[in-house]
């Protein structure tokens, strides 16, 4: 069986966070003690995935390889491609066609963070379906912001809508997609919206419609933060850091992740450790160490 790879889409322009992004990417601005993208690269890690392809801005590209190099120092290898203009987050499947290489992928939002007690299970159980799709259902107080989905009296997925004026419930769809390897073939046939994107709720609609798309809700005691605006930027970083002082643990750690997954030796995190000597992201690392002494 072909592997699941995994995509990061950070590209974009970040207009909603103007004018803090009007110099950085979005997905580079920080999330408490570490940079956005890192929540999103650890739900793939925890998936089990290896093989990352970073999507952003030309403009970007520079930024992020900077921060996050070929992945090597974290037992992965990490892709860089380029989106020369946002057009909707089903492009991202065309953009990674020759990185994805036929293989099923699982592609995350670079602005989003899960968290959860019993996520890795869920994400496994993911990954564990070949054929098809299998989203995420979270309930929110203000579905008409996200793509929607609507039930049927036996909880049956009818339909996924991009925005409704008219929410057919208050559950949106999560900006995290495990997808079959047909996902590049399909987006390649999705027209652009009224708003001119290849949307991805058309692509989802694509294996609804196959009867192939499996809607799993996410239930009481999951975190599910997009970070789009500035109130939401501040709310995850709050939520962060409660958790980390709270539990002296970190979240959304790839050193921590790698090591775990037996991805990185006792010498790889010991060196990683000394990189960050001088905050709490270190100490972490050291107590991790420690445990496995």
């Amino acid at each position: 069986m072909t592997k699941r790879k995994g995509i990061i889409l950070a590209g974009g322009s970040g207009t909603r966070l103007y004018p803090v992004t009007m110099g950085i990417s979005k997905q580079l601005l920080p999330i408490y003690d570490k940079p956005m993208i890192y929540y999103p690269l650890s739900v793939l890690m925890l998936t089990g995935i290896r093989e990352v392809a970073v999507i952003t801005t030309p403009d970007d590209q520079s930024q992020f390889k900077r921060l996050l190099g070929d992945g090597s120092q974290w037992g992965m290898s990490l892709t860089f491609i380029e989106q020369p203009k946002p057009e909707g987050l089903a492009q991202a499947y065309i953009l990674a066609e020759d990185f994805l290489d036929g293989a099923p992928s699982a592609m995350v939002l670079g602005d989003n963070i899960f968290f959860g007690h019993g996520l890795t299970e869920i994400l496994a159980n993911a990954d564990a379906i070949t054929n098809g799709g299998v989203v995420f259902g979270y309930q929110v107080s203000d579905p008409e912001r996200y793509g929607v989905v609507g039930f049927d009296e036996n909880g049956q997925v009818t339909e996924i809508i991009e925005k409704p004026d008219v929410p057919a419930s208050n559950y949106a769809v999560t900006g995290l997609y495990f997808l079959d390897s047909s996902a590049s073939e399909k987006a390649k046939r999705v027209k652009p919206s009224p708003r001119g994107e290849l949307e991805i709720t058309t692509l989802l609609e694509m294996y609804l419609n196959e009867g192939a798309l499996k809607v799993n809700k996410m239930r009481r005691g999951y975190a599910w933060l997009d970070t789009g605006t500035h109130g939401s930027l501040l709310d995850a970083g709050n939520f962060v850091r409660t958790l980390e002082k709270r539990q002296g643990l970190q979240v959304g750690s790839p050193d921590e992740i790698a090591y775990q997954q037996g991805w990185m030796s006792r010498s790889d995190i010991e060196e990683r450790s000394k990189v960050f000597n001088k905050n709490d992201y270190g100490k972490n690392l050291d107590r991790l160490i420690k445990e496995r002494k």
